[in-house]
């Protein structure tokens, strides 16, 4: 493991402007992800868990500060840099299983292959998530014949399709039962372990940030210190 950080944020801010009022949700964060780390980010609505994993990803820029990814400055690339950085570095997990509803499980999965230029690709490692998820034997079927934790199941499949370095996963358990949450937080954890990639998980939950390698709790657009 490299004593690099896979991610490395100092002096993040972000300020959204409201009509008149500027609503700060980032207030100087800084954080460090080691590689292979489980990190959770535990925290209230409104802390600001769901900004720093967009800014993190790409997806929304940051006011001030610097975010990098396995070294690059992820503030100053192009809109073109940051869309590879989502194709071949950085995948996500979502509360919502976002899955396309008129294709198959096995096709939600070999849409993002085919994105990041990895469908003809053979890939080992993919082929033992699909084993580790247990979902190889619904593949055929289309969301809406899957259950809920099953479609969480291939969401995370579609995330790990590319051999990702980081996943980012918000609220991964956000729509399941207890008996799903504790399995899909399983393979979370399966996933980090065997597969060896960075997990980033944002989470309201205790006990789910307990799967966690390490828990940093965030609190009015700052990281708490330790209690």
């Amino acid at each position: 493991m490299s004593d690099a950080p896979i991610i490395e944020i100092r002096g993040l801010r972000k300020t959204y402007h409201m009509g008149r009022v500027d609503v700060e949700a980032l207030r100087g964060v800084d954080l460090e992800v080691a590689r292979g780390e489980f990190l959770s980010i535990v925290g209230p609505s409104g802390s600001g868990k769901s900004t720093l994993f967009h800014i993190i990803g790409g997806l929304t820029p940051a006011t001030s500060g610097v975010v990098r990814i396995a070294g690059q400055n992820v503030g100053a690339m192009s809109d073109a840099q940051r869309t590879r950085l989502r194709k071949n570095t950085v995948s996500f997990v979502f509360q919502k299983f976002n899955l396309l509803p008129n294709l198959s499980a096995g096709d939600n999965i070999a849409v993002a292959r085919h994105l990041a230029g990895r469908d003809h690709t053979p890939d080992p490692k993919f082929e033992e998530a699909l084993n580790m998820l247990g979902i190889a034997n619904r593949l055929q079927h289309k969301p809406s014949e899957l259950s809920g934790g099953e479609q969480q199941r291939v969401a995370i499949a579609r995330a790990i399709a590319t051999n990702p370095a980081i996943l980012l996963a918000d609220e991964p358990t956000g729509n399941l039962d207890s008996a799903n949450s504790r399995a899909v937080l399983e393979i979370l954890r399966d996933v980090n372990a065997r597969l060896g990639q960075t997990i980033l998980m944002i989470t309201h939950n205790p006990e789910a940030a307990a799967y966690g390698h390490r828990m940093v709790h965030m609190q009015d657009g700052r990281i708490a210190p330790p209690v």
